[in-house]
């Protein structure tokens, strides 16, 4: 089986995250998408994020109606920061060493990849597929690529490439949809409207529990920072 790796804070869940993996889910054919909430997410050590059950429960109502994407709570059994070289290692264990993990991660961040905790060791456990927007340029992708020694395929598509593991990494650039969590959450505080932008069983959740209407909406938790090495990475 082939599956998809989705992670991300989904603070909250939009239309963009769902479509992009839907998308990336049928021109890989894998056989589901699994959409990871991030707990405690690293990155965002000393930024406010919103309490795990609720991102949780809105990435459910997100993925519902489809019958490809599907949410698991995996990072939220686990206790403190949730790294992704813990989370592919717990996913083999769960999955069995006989499935295909394809690790879905934006250009963005996979540009900053030289941060995530042993990240030379993630490409041995998933293949990557690198989501880039339409028009924008690579910097630095050629560097990331020289230093973990990934080569190009030998299909010669200039999309594919092959890391040390075997494992493959495939860029593809989804249908534009320039949504952001930030920008929703900064909607709803202002009392503008959110619709077409997130499912509306989400735009519901959030209306219900009143969430993003302060700065620190019902125990909005922030998490709280540590030394370096600990916080260093995804």
């Amino acid at each position: 089986m082939k599956l998809g790796i989705l992670g991300g804070t989904f603070d909250p869940i939009h239309l963009g995250h769902l479509r992009s993996a839907e998308e990336i889910g049928q021109h890989l054919a894998l056989e589901k998408v699994y959409l990871i909430p991030s707990s405690l997410p690293p990155h965002k050590a000393e930024i406010p994020v919103t309490p795990f059950h609720h991102r949780l429960a809105m990435t459910r109502l997100g993925t519902h109606c489809s019958r490809l994407l599907e949410t698991t709570d995996l990072e939220g059994n686990r206790p403190g920061f949730s790294y992704s070289i813990e989370t592919l290692q717990e996913l083999h264990q769960v999955f069995g060493p006989g499935q295909d993990l394809f690790f879905i991660v934006g250009m963005d961040a996979f540009l900053e990849i030289k941060t995530w905790r042993n990240y030379k060791n993630l490409f041995d456990y998933a293949h990557f597929v690198i989501l880039s927007r339409a028009g924008c340029r690579n910097f630095g992708l050629e560097a990331i690529f020289s230093d973990l020694h990934i080569r190009g395929s030998e299909t010669g598509s200039g999309k594919i490439f092959v890391a040390p593991s075997g494992k493959s990494i495939t860029l593809i650039t989804s249908t534009p949809m320039e949504i952001s969590s930030t920008n929703i959450r900064n909607m709803v505080k202002e009392g503008r409207s959110i619709h077409f932008l997130v499912p509306e069983t989400v735009r519901a959740y959030i209306i219900e529990k009143g969430l993003y209407l302060n700065d620190d909406p019902h125990g909005k938790s922030k998490i709280m920072p540590c030394n370096h090495s600990r916080k260093k990475g995804r």
